[in-house]
Formats: C-alpha cells, sequence, structure tokens
C-alpha cells in the first residue's frame, strides 16, 4: 500500500476543455468531506467535480467514487481504478472539469478523466504506508527523558501530555515498532 503526504495538482487542456487533477491526503471520510466542499468553493463555475477516494480504517477499507453529472461509468469509476491499480489509500483523487464547447463522448470523456487522473498520480511523491497506532502511558518525570530518546529512535510522536503528579502521555508510532518499545518500557504502555 502507498500513500501520499502531500497535496499534488496537474492541469490539462483536452478540446478546450481544462482538466484539473488534485491528489489530496485523507485520513478520513470527514477530511475527504470536507476537502471536497473546499473544491467546490475553490471552483464555484466548475462543470463536474468527479472524485474517488480510498480510506483505511480499523473495520477496512471506505471507497466512494462519483461520476459528478458526466454520462455513468465515465469519470468516477475509471479515476477510482488508478487509485486501486497503485495501491493508494488513504487519498482523495479529484479531477475538476471546466466544459470548452466541445464535446468528448463517452470514449473521450473516459480518456480524459483517467488521463489526467494518471498523470496527478505520476507526478506525485508515492510513499509506503506506515500503519501508525496510539497508546497511552504514565511516566515518573524522571523516566521521560529516555522514555523520549527511545520513542524518536522508533519514529514516534508525544501527540498528548498532561503534567501532574507524574506525567500522561498519548504517543504514536508505527505498529511494527511498539513491540520493541513495549519491551523497554514493560507494563507502561495501555492497549
Amino acid at each position: 500500500m502507498q500513500c501520499v503526504k502531500l497535496q499534488y495538482t496537474l492541469e490539462d487542456s483536452i478540446k478546450k476543455s481544462r482538466f484539473i487533477g488534485l491528489l489530496i491526503p485523507c485520513l478520513s471520510e470527514s477530511e475527504a468531506s470536507d476537502s471536497l466542499k473546499q473544491c467546490h468553493l475553490d471552483h464555484p463555475n466548475a462543470s463536474h467535480i468527479v472524485f474517488a477516494y480510498r480510506i483505511k480504517t480499523a473495520n477496512g477499507f471506505i471507497s466512494r467514487y462519483n461520476d459528478a453529472g458526466e454520462p455513468s461509468g465515465t469519470a468516477g469509476r475509471p479515476i477510482f481504478q488508478h487509485l486501486e491499480g497503485k495501491d493508494l489509500i488513504n487519498v482523495l483523487l479529484v479531477v475538476i472539469r471546466y466544459f470548452g464547447g466541445i464535446k468528448l463522448g463517452a470514449g473521450g470523456l473516459t480518456r480524459a478523466y483517467s488521463n489526467t487522473a494518471k498523470r496527478v498520480i505520476e507526478s506525485a511523491e508515492l510513499n509506503p504506508y506506515i500503519e501508525r497506532v496510539k497508546r497511552r502511558l504514565t511516566l515518573d518525570y524522571k523516566q521521560l527523558p529516555t522514555f523520549e530518546h527511545q520513542l524518536k529512535k522508533l519514529d514516534g510522536d508525544i501527540i498528548n501530555q498532561n503534567f501532574a503528579e507524574q506525567i500522561h502521555l498519548t504517543i504514536q508510532l508505527p505498529k511494527d515498532n511498539l513491540m520493541a518499545l513495549s519491551e523497554v518500557f514493560s507494563g507502561l504502555l495501555a492497549l
């Protein structure tokens, strides 16, 4: 599986129609929805805003695509197939069309949307997907420097901390590194 860390944009002109491809990282359906709303705000005069996304959740994959008013099967499905083909996850792929006055026909539409999607993916830096997990734990103050050093070595981050009699942390790190951290700090990680 692969993902992107940054947004990528590509623009193409096909028979006077303008096609804009956007590849946007999204970790949830609500993020994808928010990004789509932003696309509609940024392109209020677009003829069609076609999209597809694949998002990994704890319960499996959530996948959606939409033709956005184009003839059925000519837009959303072709761009979705590129996400599947590259095994891209946690990403929203949007192709925005400004109609230029020349009809492309069903085959032409499919090629235009598919090629724009393919080209924006090719322009992106694809990264291997690394599943990350969150854990909560409590430390004594004297344990914190050693813990922070070990967490950094394992590509982890502290995402929340609360200082009281003891330090209450929420951390995030690659799932494959959880066992190594647990071995060093046995009994501290809440599952």
